[in-house]
C-alpha cells in the first residue's frame, strides 16, 4: 500500500482527536519557552512545564494557543531539527530536519492505554500485519527497574513472542537539554526499523542528575512522519531509503535532473535535506550569523553551495528547488507561503559564500598539493584557521574537505587560534562601540548628555521598531552614539528599502508621540530573557541585570531590554527621530545612522 504523507500525518491526527486528544499545531523550531537547547528537537518541547508540574495544562494559558489546553491529553505534528546528524546526513536514513508525530498525556492515561492506542493505529488504522512488527522494552539497570507493566501489556496484545528488553541507552528517554522529564520507553519497529517511540515520564532529571519520581506521571509518544512514510511506501523485501519517499521525490528527481556531472548518491541527499531545513530555518525568522540558531542556518546553506558545486548543477537551480519544497508543506506548515523571503535569505547567503568557496578551493588544493608533496597528514591550526576567516570555511567544513582528501586538522590549534582572534576582536569592539557614549566621556556637556540620553533611548525603539516590521530574530550587533547621532548594527542579510525605512521611522516617532513611560528594574539574566526582554551580549552579562521597558499607560510593552542606562523618563523627551542612511556594515549584518531633533 502507498500512501502519501499527507495522508498519514491526517491519519495519525484524526484518530487521536476521535480518542478526546486536543490538536495543537507545531511550535516554532526556535524554542521560546525552552533555553535548554538551541533549537526545537522534540515534540514534548512545548509541553514540558505540564510535566514538570510548573504549568496546569486546564488552567494556564499555552504559549502556542493563548489559551489552556483544556485536557490531560493532546496530539501534534511538531517541526523538529537535531544538529547532532548534519555531518551524518548523506546516508538512507540521516535527517537534521524532521516532522514528529506524537500524543501526549499530563497525568491523564498511563503505559496501557498508551500502548493500546499505538497498537490499535498501527495493526487496524494502518493495517501492518503482525509478522513485520518487533517490540522493546526497557530491560531494567542498578537505577531503573525493568518495566513489567509495559511487558505485560504487549503480552496480553498477543505480541509475548515479539518482545525484547533493552538497555538503558535504547530503551530510556531524557530528558532534552540538562534537566528535565525522562523514563523507560517501549519502541515499536517495523521491518527492524524503529518508527515509535512511546515514552513514560516517571521522573524529573535535575540539573545534578539526580532521578526524582514525577508527582505526575505523563505519555510522550514521537513516531517521525519520515520514517512511517518508509515503512508504508516501501515493501518490506525493497530496499529503503527516506529520500525515495514521497516527502523527497520530487526534489530528488529534481536535483538529478540539473545535475551536470554524476556523482555519489549521498551528495544529492545532503543537498536535499539541508535545503529543506533551510527552507523551514528561513521560515520560521532565522538568519544566517556566526552565532547560534542562525550559525546553524549558515553552515547547512554552505554545505549546500559546495555540494552543489560538486555535483556540478546548473546555474539557477536554487529557487525552483525552494519551491518545490514550499508547494509540499505550505498547506501543513502557512509559515513557508513567504517564499520569497525564504528564496531571498537562502539565495544571498549562497552567493556570497560561492564566491569565497571558488577562491578558498584554489588555495586548500594547493596546501593540500604541499602536505603530500611533503608527505604530512596534518593542516595546522593557524593554516586551518586563516582558511576560516579569508574564506569563511568553518571548521567542520575543513575536517570534511581534509578528510576526503586524506588529511587531518589540528583541531586543537585551531581553537587556540580562534579564541585568540575572538579576544582580539572583542577588545577592539568594545572600544569602537561606546552603547550610550557617556561611560568614557564624561567630559560632555549637560546638553551633549541630555542629546546622547535621548538617542539611547531611540536605539532601543528603533530595534523595537526592526523586530516589529522586518523581522521578530534581528538582534543588535553593536550600537554609537555621540552627542551627533546613532549609529545601530543589527543582524539582517540585505539593503532596506525606503519604504521600510519609512515605516521603521514612523514608527519610532508614532512611539515618541505617545509619550511612553520608560522604567526599570533589576532581576537575574535568566528570569529577564524567560519574561521576553531582549539581550544582545549574553557573555558580557553579570547575574544580577537591569531590565528597561518602554509602555504605556494601560501596560502595553513595546520594548523590552537588558540594559544599563540611563534613558529619559518619557519617550516625548526624545525628540523627533530621523533615519539619515542605512548600509552594510560587514557580511549578514547592516548599519542604520540616525538622529534625533
Amino acid at each position: 500500500m502507498f500512501t502519501q504523507s499527507e495522508e498519514l500525518r491526517k491519519l495519525f491526527l484524526d484518530f487521536f482527536q476521535k480518542k478526546g486528544h486536543r490538536i495543537v499545531p507545531s511550535s516554532s523550531l526556535i524554542p521560546e519557552n525552552d533555553s535548554s537547547v538551541l533549537l526545537t528537537t522534540a515534540g514534548m518541547q512545548q509541553f514540558k512545564l505540564y510535566y514538570s508540574g510548573k504549568k496546569d495544562p486546564l488552567r494556564d494559558n499555552h504559549l502556542e494557543l493563548g489559551e489552556p489546553l483544556g485536557t490531560k491529553n493532546v496530539a501534534s505534528c511538531q517541526k523538529c531539527f537535531r544538529t547532532t546528524d548534519i555531518m551524518s546526513v548523506g546516508d538512507v536514513s540521516h535527517l537534521t530536519f524532521f516532522e514528529m508525530l506524537g500524543n501526549f498525556s499530563f497525568g491523564g492515561y498511563f503505559k496501557e492505554q498508551a500502548i493500546n492506542y499505538a497498537w490499535e493505529f498501527i495493526n487496524r488504522v494502518l493495517k501492518v500485519p503482525r509478522e513485520r512488527i518487533g517490540i522493546t522494552v526497557f530491560g531494567g539497570d542498578e537505577e531503573v527497574p525493568f518495566d513489567k507493566q509495559s511487558f505485560q501489556v504487549w503480552q496480553k496484545l498477543g505480541l509475548k513472542e515479539k518482545i525484547s528488553k533493552g538497555k538503558r541507552e535504547d530503551n530510556f528517554w531524557g530528558p532534552t537539554g540538562k534537566e528535565g522529564p525522562c523514563g523507560p520507553t517501549t519502541e515499536i519497529y517495523i521491518d527492524g526499523i524503529e518508527i515509535w517511540n512511546l515514552v513514560f515520564n516517571e521522573y524529573y532529571r535535575q540539573a545534578d542528575g539526580k532521578l526524582i519520581p514525577l508527582s505526575s506521571r505523563g505519555v510522550d509518544t514521537g513516531m517521525g512522519l519520515e520514517r512511517l512514510c518508509l515503512v508504508e511506501q516501501y515493501p518490506k523485501d525493497k530496499e529503503k531509503t527516506i529520500f525515495a519517499t514521497d516527502l523527497f521525490r520530487g526534489l530528488m528527481t529534481y536535483l538529478h535532473q540539473r545535475s551536470q556531472k554524476q556523482v555519489e548518491e549521498s551528495v544529492y541527499r545532503i543537498i536535499a535535506d539541508h535545503l529543506r531545513s533551510a527552507v523551514f530555518l528561513a521560515g520560521a525568522g532565522l538568519l544566517p550569523s556566526n552565532l547560534g540558531q542562525g550559525y546553524i542556518l549558515r553552515r547547512l546553506i554552505r554545505r549546500i553551495i559546495r555540494y552543489a558545486k560538486i555535483a556540478q548543477l546548473e546555474n539557477n537551480w536554487l529557487e525552483p528547488a525552494v519551491k518545490i519544497i514550499v508547494s509540499k508543506y505550505s498547506a501543513f506548515y502557512p509559515e513557508l507561503k513567504k517564499k520569497e523571503n525564504i528564496s531571498n535569505v537562502i539565495r544571498e547567503e549562497g552567493e556570497k559564500f560561492a564566491k569565497t568557496l571558488k577562491k578558498g578551493t584554489k588555495e586548500w588544493e594547493k596546501i593540500a598539493s604541499q602536505l603530500h608533496q611533503q608527505k604530512q597528514k596534518i593542516i595546522s591550526g593557524e593554516t586551518a584557521f586563516r582558511l576560516y576567516e579569508s574564506y569563511g570555511f568553518p571548521l567542520e567544513l575543513l575536517e570534511e574537505m581534509a578528510k576526503e582528501d586524506n588529511l587531518l586538522v589540528d583541531k586543537a590549534g585551531f581553537e587556540k587560534e580562534f579564541q585568540r582572534h575572538r579576544l582580539i576582536s572583542r577588545a577592539g569592539k568594545e572600544k569602537k562601540f561606546g552603547g550610550h557614549g557617556l561611560k568614557d566621556n564624561q567630559d560632555y556637556t549637560k546638553e551633549e548628555k541630555e542629546k546622547v540620553i535621548r538617542l539611547h533611548t531611540a536605539t532601543h525603539l528603533l530595534l523595537a521598531a526592526l523586530r516589529n516590521i522586518i523581522n521578530p530574530s534581528i538582534v543588535q550587533k553593536g550600537s554609537d552614539i555621540t552627542p551627533e547621532r546613532l549609529r545601530f548594527d543589527f543582524s539582517f542579510s540585505r539593503k532596506l528599502s525606503g519604504e521600510e525605512l519609512k515605516e521603521i521611522e514612523d514608527w519610532v516617532n508614532e512611539r515618541i508621540k505617545e509619550n511612553l513611560s520608560v522604567v526599570h528594574y533589576t532581576t537575574t539574566y535568566e528570569k529577564a530573557v524567560k519574561e521576553g526582554a531582549v539581550g544582545s551580549f549574553k557573555d558580557r552579562y553579570p547575574k544580577k541585570v537591569t531590565v528597561y521597558e518602554i509602555k504605556s499607560a494601560e501596560g502595553k510593552v513595546y520594548s523590552k531590554e537588558i540594559c544599563a542606562g540611563p534613558h529619559v523618563k518619557f519617550t516625548k523627551e526624545i525628540g523627533k527621530f530621523k533615519i539619515i542612511k542605512e548600509k552594510s556594515a560587514a557580511q549578514g549584518i547592516r548599519r542604520i545612522r540616525a538622529i534625533v531633533e
